[in-house]
């Protein structure tokens, strides 16, 4: 079992893979988004999930859980263990009452940072015997640190993703620049990319940016950048993952895509 939490949002999913009798399988996903009820803790609309979701009424032990929370990311030779809460809160002061927690980014070299309300993971515990949590950003900043490998030239990404942006690149086996932005409107989704894209010195004429997710007013948006940068893409999950079963599901997050796709 599979469960996303976003800003404001829940979806349970499963892979089920069937035998055929020529001895080959074929996968499916059953993936459920749930309707979160507004002024309600997501930690309570996940307890009347369990009441009325069939998928969640099926009996599994283990969960996946993966958790879209600010990330504090911190190179692996500076991580404590010991002082990442300390941390973690005085880089996100409003984050005080979670739990937090840390995924290790080996190829990457970092650690990143990043916590869970405590009431919502009391919740989990009491279903299910095995918790997995981990950023819902970790398959995606994996994945895109393989594709950065393609090619020459250097590439900034964009990831959109329930009003925010992630914009991340990469040097070598390290991350250059990586942090999150607030984009309520597609002209704040220009000015942080472009901001950034100054603030790396990316080359207009040959670097290369790259977006993904759910784009905000994706033809104004591409074109406006256009008339700045020379090498603008749209990653398509069609072209990016081809005859996966993700494709056939519709809704699915961008990250939730590529942890089926890539694993975590």
């Amino acid at each position: 079992m599979t469960i996303r939490v976003g800003k404001g949002t829940l979806s349970f999913s499963v892979l089920e893979k069937t035998e055929q009798e020529d001895g080959t399988s074929t996968s499916t996903i059953k993936y459920e988004p749930y309707v979160v009820k507004s002024g309600v803790s997501i930690a309570a609309n996940l307890r009347e999930a369990f009441k009325t979701s069939d998928l969640l009424a099926t009996e599994a032990r283990r969960v996946r859980v993966l958790i879209d929370t600010p990330v504090l990311m911190v190179p692996v030779e500076l991580f404590e263990e010991a002082t990442m809460a300390e941390s973690y809160i005085h880089a996100f002061p409003g984050r005080a009452q979670d739990t937090v927690l840390y995924n290790v980014l080996p190829d990457l070299n970092a650690v990143a940072v990043f916590s869970i309300n405590k009431d919502l993971k009391l919740v989990l515990d009491d279903h299910y015997q095995d918790v997995q949590i981990i950023s819902a950003l970790l398959p995606v900043w994996r994945h895109l640190h393989s594709r950065s490998y393609t090619g020459v030239r250097s590439k900034l990404y964009g990831y959109f993703h329930e009003h925010c942006v992630d914009v991340i690149a990469y040097r070598q086996n390290r991350f250059k620049f990586c942090n999150q932005f607030d984009v309520r409107h597609p002209q704040d989704a220009l000015y942080f990319l472009l901001y950034v894209w100054k603030q790396l010195a990316l080359n207009n004429e040959h670097d290369e940016l790259h977006l993904v997710g759910d784009l905000p007013e994706e033809e104004w948006l591409t074109q406006e950048l256009k008339k700045y940068l020379k090498k603008v893409f749209v990653i398509n999950p069609e072209v990016d993952f081809v005859e996966s079963p993700v494709l056939d599901v519709k809704g699915m997050p961008y990250d939730l895509m590529t942890l089926y796709v890539k694993g975590r």
